[in-house]
C-alpha cells in the first residue's frame, strides 16, 4: 500500500534511532515533511543528515519529560506551519530487579514514556485539531506481558495504552489518537553510527514467532502511515499489537 502525505507535516519524538528512524524515513518518502524530536544529538544529527535525500527533515533538540523543551518544540515546528501527524515514539528502559531499582529511575522511565506523550500531545493538540490531525502512541506488547526487571518500562506502556483511548476521547472527532504495541523488532542496523553493530540473529529468534520472522522496524514504519492516513479514518482511541503473534502464543514446558 502507498501513503500521499504530500503537504503534510509530522512530528517523531525519538526519530534519531531505531523505529522513529524508519518512521520519519518512510514519512519522508511519502511526501511528508519531518520534525524530529530527539534528546540525543548526535543521533539526532546523523538522522537528519542521512534522510535528507529523501525529503525536508529538521531536528529539534528535545526533552520529552521535560514541559519547556516540549513547549519551545512546539514553538519552533508551529514557526515552520501546521502540523498533522504527531508520532509519540520516545522512550527509554531501566533494565533492574525491582529491590534495585531506584526511584529517581523510576520517575525518570515515567517521565520520558508517559508523561512525554501526554506533554507532547497537550502541546500539540490546537495544531492537530486544526488539520483534523492524527497520533500515534508507540506503547510495547509489555503493556500486555512483561520479562523480569522491566517494572518501570512495562508500568510505562501499560499507560500509554490507557492515555490513548482516553486522548481519543477527549481530542475527537477533529484528532485522531491511536496505540501501536510492537513486540521484538530488532532495530541493530538503526542505531546511531557509534553504537551501530551487524545484525546477530539466530534461526531459533526466527522460528519462536508464529509469523517465522523477528519484526522490522519497517513494518511498524507502515502501520504508523495506515494509522495516520484517510483509510484509518473509522478507527481511533485502539491498541494495535504487531509482535508476528508472539502474545497469542502459548508455551508449555515439554514432557521429558
Amino acid at each position: 500500500m502507498n501513503f500521499d502525505f504530500t503537504g503534510k507535516t509530522a512530528v517523531v519524538t525519538g526519530g534519531g534511532q531505531g523505529i522513529g528512524r524508519a518512521t520519519a524515513e518512510a514519512l519522508l518518502q511519502a511526501g511528508a515533511k519531518v520534525w524530529i524530536a530527539e534528546c540525543d544529538a548526535e543521533a539526532g544529527a546523523e538522522s537528519c543528515a542521512e534522510l535528507s535525500a529523501h525529503g525536508d527533515i529538521a531536528c529539534v533538540l528535545t526533552d520529552v519529560a521535560d514541559p519547556d523543551s516540549v513547549e519551545q518544540l512546539l514553538r519552533t515546528v508551529a514557526a515552520g506551519g501546521g502540523v498533522d501527524l504527531l508520532v509519540n515514539n520516545a522512550a527509554v528502559m531501566v533494565r533492574k530487579p525491582p529491590e534495585e531499582l531506584t526511584c529517581e529511575e523510576w520517575t525518570r522511565v515515567l517521565a520520558v514514556n508517559l508523561t512525554g506523550p501526554f506533554l507532547c500531545s497537550r502541546a500539540f493538540a490546537p495544531l492537530l485539531r486544526a488539520r483534523r490531525g492524527a497520533i500515534v502512541n508507540l506503547a510495547s506488547t509489555r503493556a500486555l506481558m512483561s520479562e523480569p526487571y522491566t517494572e518501570s518500562y512495562s508500568a510505562s506502556k501499560g499507560g500509554i495504552v490507557a492515555l490513548t483511548h482516553a486522548l481519543a476521547l477527549s481530542l475527537g472527532p477533529e484528532v485522531r489518537v491511536h496505540c501501536i504495541s510492537p513486540g521484538w523488532i530488532d532495530v541493530t542496523s538503526l542505531a546511531k553510527r557509534s553504537q551501530r553493530r551487524p545484525v546477530s540473529l539466530r534461526a531459533a529468534d526466527h522460528a519462536q514467532h508464529p509469523a517465522g520472522r523477528v519484526g522490522r522496524p519497517e513494518d511498524v514504519a507502515r502501520l504508523i502511515l495506515y494509522l495516520a492516513s484517510d483509510d484509518a479514518g473509522f478507527m481511533t482511541g485502539e491498541n494495535i499489537v504487531i509482535d508476528g503473534g508472539m502474545t497469542r502464543k502459548m508455551i508449555y514446558l515439554e514432557e521429558e
